[in-house]
């Protein structure tokens, strides 16, 4: 059993930097903590992430019922209710024995893939790579619904975080401060992708590349599905998407029965692109010397 008290301020500690990192806005977000095998900490609803205090946070069993009355902060203010979206950080609990701590946040660069359904390309990053790996994109969910949580289990076991279709992001780990960091490595990642597209094509790792930092994943005692692999056509690791390489096309169509990665072109690439601008500029040239 863990100290209560001091997983409390942890869980604070993490909410401040989610909400001075520009993670959250308002009241967005939550995160979580595993106290035993049936007893969940987590934040309220409707606080401010950066002002989260020890005694608003709630204890909920792993069906989602709040366990006691969390009392608040605020003199005349009645006691804090769990999480809407406590569903979510419970999907992940009951398919990962070994996560101890689950963040959910609105990171913006990361929320531009999720309104966008566009995948996360992989072989990219080195470092992504090595200490995120793969990242799902998961079909919408209502918030606050169980459905939410579901909408992620098939990606849990071989992932540690997850895009939420016109949402937002979550990730886990065996501290808070792992699942925390698998989030900024996320947007940071995301960012870095935005800015590039502006300048051309994303240039992918080769499939030695990538073989090799499988082999260092592994020898750092970090888990990867795709590490073990001998062969790869075309970096086979991965999926494909206009944007680069994404999370493996086939097995996330299989998952979800429906979702499919979005271009950053629609469903055209960027020589198609280069035609329609040609086209518009002929067309505005044309319009001029009439």
């Amino acid at each position: 059993m863990p100290n209560i008290w001091k997983l409390k301020q942890e869980i604070c500690g993490i909410g401040r930097r989610m909400y001075d990192r520009g993670l959250v806005a308002a009241f967005e977000g939550n995160v979580s903590a595993r106290l035993g095998p049936d007893r969940v900490l987590c934040t309220p609803s409707l606080v401010c992430k950066g002002l989260l205090k020890p005694e608003d946070l709630c204890i909920v069993d792993m069906t989602g019922k709040q366990v006691g009355e969390a009392r608040s902060s605020l003199a005349d203010h009645p006691p804090r209710k769990r999480s809407s979206e406590i569903f979510l950080h419970l999907a992940v609990y009951r398919e990962r024995p070994d996560v101890e701590a689950v963040v959910h946040t609105h990171a913006p660069h990361a929320v531009a893939f999720a309104v966008t359904h566009t995948s996360l390309p992989q072989c990219v990053v080195p470092e992504v790579e090595v200490f995120l790996g793969e990242v799902p994109l998961a079909p919408y969910a209502t918030p606050g619904t169980p459905e939410l949580g579901e909408s992620i289990v098939p990606f849990v076991r071989d992932a540690n975080a997850a895009i939420l279709s016109n949402h937002g992001v979550v990730s886990w780990g065996r501290t808070l401060d792992e699942a925390f960091h698998r989030t900024e490595i996320l947007e940071a990642y995301c960012r870095t992708l935005l800015l590039a597209r502006q300048l051309g094509p994303i240039q992918r790792l080769s499939d030695q590349n990538m073989r090799d930092l499988m082999t260092a994943k592994q020898k750092l005692g970090l888990v990867d599905r795709r590490a073990g692999r001998e062969k790869f056509e075309n970096c086979d690791l991965c999926g494909n998407n206009e944007f680069g390489r994404g999370y493996c096309a086939n097995d996330q169509s299989a998952a979800q029965g429906q979702h499919e990665s979005a271009s950053p072109f629609g469903s055209s690439g960027p020589a198609d692109v280069e035609a329609m601008i040609r086209e518009i500029a002929d067309r505005v040239a044309a319009e001029f010397n009439e």
